[in-house]
């Protein structure tokens, strides 16, 4: 099991912050993925990476603009996504926490850089996303 979190104050109000991070119409500012396929709205989707590796999801938590959660499930590892979202003055703080556990014993001892990595790309992602916006 590997536990990553990332936590950030972003320049952008809740409310479009809390937009971006859980549209899954509008996703093209996240360079990973190449497609979201919505199977039960507001419950079930799977992400497909660019190389087309899926990941089926299941929301558990939809708080909106406070708390977000779902589970994940892929061919290599399955886990947790939380993600809480505060507002401060015209700013919002981001505290996402990933728990993943790999499915395959030589993933273990990779899982955990493999986390950081993909949690920094994602929050660049969505910095650019928000300066985009503006």
């Amino acid at each position: 099991m590997a536990i990553a979190n990332a936590k950030v104050t972003l320049k952008e109000d809740i409310k479009t912050v809390w937009k971006i991070v859980t549209s899954l119409e509008n996703y093209a500012w996240r360079s990973d993925l190449r497609e979201i396929q919505v199977l039960e709205a507001g419950k079930k989707f799977i992400e497909y990476t660019k190389e087309g590796y899926a990941t089926t999801f299941t929301i558990t938590t939809f708080e909106p603009m406070k708390r977000y959660e779902f589970d994940m499930d892929n061919n290599n590892m399955c886990g947790h996504w939380t993600g809480l979202f505060s507002k401060t003055d015209n700013k919002t703080e981001i505290n996402f926490t990933e728990n993943i556990t790999p499915k395959k014993w030589i993933m273990k001892p990779f899982v955990g850089i493999y986390l950081k990595k993909q949690q920094a790309a994602y929050i660049l992602d969505l910095r650019k996303a928000i300066d985009e916006k503006q």
